[in-house]
């Protein structure tokens, strides 16, 4: 008896989006369909069947044939094709239209003529810059750098408008807070009259759910990346994390830089999609991406010998500062923070300003809760630290640890470390999340945050991190506590003269900053951080 045939697996349309602006298909607006399908490679042939009619659509229609993006999932159960649109009312019906005839729901014929019944609809509003734009963009430092810019254009007297995660800066004065991070943050900085440049955080959500909001800028920025976000809107690993962010250094200008680390290496890697001119960060003045951007004819900005020098090719190395006379860098000891301000150094120089006015500006720069809020905070009551840091991921959490520990091992004393994040994290990396802590702290809780769960439960997120503390050799009870103040609260009541507690803050920021002024808890000036960590007390 012969066998039967199977019949294919069924796919289905996840989403058909609109992106008004520069994207990770298209340095310009684009239409995404993303299928799916339970069999490994159909979603390919789907999505190349849609493609396929585009293109023909656009023919039948007497319009320009659009060159196609395609991307794959690592299991190849997802994939996407975009392409560009110039009128957006028929380019959503010519997607619909190829997504149905793909998946067998329509035909051709049927399809041309629906499409053909449709308007044009308006044109992309996409500003071309009237002044000079660093977009900055990365895993972790992205707020730290944008700010630290900010500050350097500041007080060399340019007029500076700049986006972050906490809200809109115009002049210095915050216009309207919240995240700004997307199309409509970089839309209302670039619409605001008389300013001389614009300093835009550019996140990854924004490249994802509408693009980036202008057609290019003068200089990017790519601080890192680093397990984050996997998981979400179709990007699962970091080689597909990295294609979204080279999205800003993609649509660089010509005559403008690219600001890349140059120890990253899928960062480094961007720079042969850039028509830019390279410029490498590095802490190590002798990496192969520095050597690389000199013969390119570009510039560095590493530290050599304790200071912070910029390079370039046919140009002598200039000196800026120290390192540890910077209060960014937390007196040298914090790395992520020396790397942000380099490449804070880099995209100031890239913009013409002079050396002394960026070594002014990087001295001036506070790491208080003023000009750089849940970044490093560092409080001081009777000999007990407190830090409030955003770090919210696996690195930001290393490197807030190393300079717990740094601190700790100064005092004499231990770490306490409130745990938490956000629930959009796989399993795997809250579990590494929770092994980080279990072996760099003395004393751990965990803090929740139930505005913050985002579909997660909370107990299966506590007890992630539990496991994960037990793997990396914490070897007692883990207590939860049931906001970011009361697991803080906690570790202060636990903690004694020369101890060091620290909390990942991200959504009570000003609540725990408010309380520990109650309190008595007041910033640490540079020169006692500097002693302490030289080993000595201070009173």
């Amino acid at each position: 008896m012969a066998q039967q045939a199977q019949p294919e697996a069924a796919a289905e349309l996840l989403e058909l989006r609109v992106l008004d602006g520069p994207n990770r298909f298209a340095n310009r607006p684009a239409i995404k369909l993303e299928f799916a399908a339970p069999e490994p490679g159909r979603a390919e042939a789907v999505a190349a069947a849609a493609g396929d009619a585009v293109q023909r659509l656009h023919a039948e229609l007497e319009l320009p044939v659009p060159r196609l993006a395609f991307r794959v999932s690592v299991d190849r159960r997802r994939a996407s094709v975009a392409f560009p649109w110039r009128r957006r009312t028929r380019a959503q019906a010519i997607a619909a239209a190829a997504a149905r005839i793909a998946l067998g729901a329509g035909t051709f014929r049927r399809e041309l003529r629906s499409v053909r019944a449709v308007a044009p609809g308006p044109l992309p509003v996409l500003p071309v810059p009237p002044i000079p734009v660093v977009a900055v963009t990365g895993t972790n430092g992205k707020s730290t750098t944008t700010r630290l810019i900010a500050h350097v254009l500041s007080l060399a007297g340019r007029s500076v408008g700049m986006t972050n995660s906490d809200g809109i800066h115009v002049r210095g004065r915050l216009v309207e807070p919240g995240d700004w991070t997307g199309f409509g943050g970089a839309a209302r900085v670039l619409s605001e009259p008389g300013l001389d440049v614009a300093v835009l955080e550019t996140a990854r959500g924004g490249i994802l759910l509408r693009g980036i909001g202008y057609a290019a800028n003068d200089v990017g920025v790519v601080t890192n990346v680093s397990a984050d976000h996997l998981g979400l809107q179709g990007i699962d690993t970091l080689d597909e994390l990295a294609d979204v962010k080279a999205t800003v250094v993609r649509i660089t200008r010509r005559s403008g830089w690219a600001v890349l680390n140059a120890e990253d290496e899928r960062v480094w890697a961007m720079r042969r999609q850039t028509r830019a001119g390279w410029y490498a960060f590095s802490l190590d003045p002798d990496t192969r991406g520095v050597r690389e951007a000199l013969e390119h004819g570009g510039r560095a900005a590493v530290l050599r010998d304790g200071w912070l020098v910029l390079l370039g090719a046919g140009r002598r190395a200039r000196r800026l500062a120290p390192v540890d006379e910077l209060p960014v860098t937390f007196a040298g000891l914090s790395e992520h923070n020396v790397a942000n301000a380099l490449a804070a150094a880099a995209a100031c120089d890239a913009l013409g300003v002079r050396p002394a006015r960026i070594a002014a500006g990087l001295r001036s720069f506070a790491m208080d809760s003023a000009a750089n809020p849940g970044r490093l905070n560092l409080f001081a009551r009777d000999g007990r630290l407190v830090l409030v840091d955003f770090a919210h991921n696996e690195a930001g959490l290393a490197g807030l640890l190393r300079v717990c520990r740094a601190l700790a091992d100064g005092t004499g004393g231990r770490v306490l470390l409130a745990l938490g994040t956000a629930g959009d994290r796989t399993d795997e990396i809250l579990t590494r999340l929770g092994h980080l802590a279990g072996r760099g702290a003395d004393v751990l809780v965990i803090c929740e945050k139930p505005h913050y769960l985002r579909g997660r439960d909370l107990e299966v997120m506590n007890e992630l991190f539990r496991r994960g503390a037990a793997e990396g050799g914490y070897r007692r009870r883990v207590p939860s506590h049931p906001s970011e103040l009361a697991a803080l609260q906690a570790l202060v009541r636990r903690s004694r003269p020369g101890d060091v507690a620290a909390v990942m803050s991200h959504a009570e920021r000003d609540e725990i900053f408010a309380w520990l002024a109650a309190r008595g808890f007041a910033p640490m000036p540079q020169e006692k951080l500097r002693a302490i960590l030289r080993g000595t007390r201070t009173s």
